[in-house]
């Protein structure tokens, strides 16, 4: 069978629906919730800019000295679009603040972000141009997610890495233009990039492979660009992929290409942003803590127990009754559960010094049990689902149940108020406070900007 016969193969299909993206079906609900996500990765990347995990990057001879025009977000640094995207894109992850998807089983928007503003800065393209092939990557990391998970993520794969590379190579092409044998090789190069280990949860290892899979994912498409070659068959290959990754029977390639964009992903109801800095698993017993704090005048004195039934998939990585450090503390549902009733909000000074030893915190942790809800079946669409039980000594039990609660999104988005209130928290932590309302502003109007140069001067720390 000669080149003109032979069937396209995955990947090939997937280049042609990633460069052919319709940019019509862009309505202003995607629009919206696009820019509110980039808004809300840059913010988190600001408040991520101070952490050891990534100041302790620059402690690597060469880190950040290549010549170059993007920008280190919260520094005064500009270097290459390579670095600055690996120094941002861990920054974007370093509270675990980023915003996150149950179908993805990870974080969409972080390994977008720092490679898209980078690559956009160095080339001067428009505001617009970057939403577009934002909403292109997240239509790319949900699909390939969508074929591969839950078995994916059950199997100690970190999604936001192994899938966000190919989204970051889907968005960098797209928004270079490149052609579809190019972004063909470009995906082909990323299937040996992707990489991360759920066992590194709870470390500085899990940002930095955020940082990584941006990062390999804009020099894929680079690497493409400037000529590299590939196997385009290498994510149905006997050692490709799909099956070193998942292994036969453990895949459903076809979800890759079904309805394609037919809703837009930006428009599913499965993914949301973050209302507090620590894993999104906790949200939504976390969430239920708050309203029945709400609703009830409950004296964490006369508290007996607090008990939380969550969907089993959500435990193995928080179900840590005991974290040691502020990290830990991020992947511990008894704490930030705890936290949320003692102090009625949980906020990014929860998770910093010694926050997490309070001893009313402690208290309560105590007493605190955490185990998968009896009703919440394995194979439900609906795994965001938590049930939190306070009883108090007098026999009184209060009570909260959600059935289904993935962050703030389609259902249930922040307002602008609350976005600014996040924004403005994040920022204030390297940014100097004039420059704050007028970046979030021009962030605001993303869409309207011709290029970024005006944005990245209000990013960057001033000498």
């Amino acid at each position: 069978m000669d080149q003109m016969e032979r069937a396209s193969t995955l990947i090939e299909r997937l280049a042609e629906l990633i460069c052919d993206f319709d940019v019509t079906c862009i309505n202003e609900e995607a629009m919206a919730l696009s820019r509110a996500a980039i808004i809300d990765t840059i913010g988190v990347t600001l408040a991520g800019a101070t952490e050891p995990c990534v100041t302790n990057l620059f402690n690597i001879p060469g880190m950040a000295t290549s010549p170059g025009g993007s920008t280190v977000f919260g520094t005064h640094i500009q270097t290459s679009a390579l670095d600055a995207t690996f120094i941002n894109g861990v920054g974007s992850h370093a509270h675990d603040y980023d915003d996150f998807s149950q179908s993805m089983g990870g974080h969409q928007s972080a390994p977008l972000v720092a490679p898209l503003f980078a690559l956009a800065q160095e080339r001067g393209l428009s505001g617009r141009k970057f939403i577009q092939a934002y909403i292109v990557g997240i239509e790319t990391e949900i699909r390939i997610a969508r074929a591969v998970n839950f078995y994916h993520y059950d199997h100690g794969w970190h999604p936001t890495a192994t899938i966000g590379v190919f989204g970051a190579v889907a968005a960098c092409g797209y928004l270079l233009g490149i052609n579809k044998n190019k972004m063909a090789i470009a995906l082909a190069i990323a299937a040996s990039f992707a990489s991360g280990l759920k066992s590194n949860f709870g470390t500085m290892v899990k940002p930095l492979h955020v940082g990584q899979s941006a990062r390999n994912g804009l020099l894929a498409v680079l690497l493409a660009e400037s000529g590299y070659d590939a196997n385009i068959e290498t994510f149905e290959h006997k050692q490709g992929f799909l099956n070193v990754f998942n292994g036969p029977g453990h895949y459903n390639a076809e979800l890759m290409f079904e309805n394609w964009a037919n809703p837009l992903e930006v428009l599913g109801l499965d993914m949301g942003l973050k209302q507090f800095p620590c894993c999104g698993s906790t949200h939504p017993a976390v969430t239920m803590m708050l309203l029945l704090r709400q609703d009830q005048p409950i004296d964490i004195e006369q508290v007996e127990k607090v008990e939380i039934f969550v969907h089993k998939r959500r435990l193995p990585h928080t179900n840590n009754p005991d974290p040691q450090t502020s990290l830990e503390a991020k992947f511990s549902v008894q704490y930030a559960v705890a936290r949320a009733l003692v102090s009625g909000a949980v906020r990014l000074a929860d998770f910093e010094g010694e926050a997490h030893f309070d001893q009313n915190v402690r208290t309560l942790m105590d007493k605190t049990i955490a185990a998968p809800h009896p009703d919440m079946a394995d194979d439900s669409p609906d795994q965001f689902g938590a049930e939190v039980n306070v009883h108090m000594s007098n026999g009184q039990i209060f009570t909260r149940r959600v059935a289904n609660l993935v962050g703030r999104g389609v259902t249930y988005p922040m307002t602008r108020d609350e976005l600014w209130e996040k924004f403005s928290d994040c920022a204030q932590t390297v940014l100097p406070e004039q420059n704050i309302a007028p970046l979030f502003n021009l962030l605001d109007k993303l869409e309207a900007q011709s290029d970024l140069n005006t944005i990245a001067h209000l990013l960057a720390k001033q000498r």
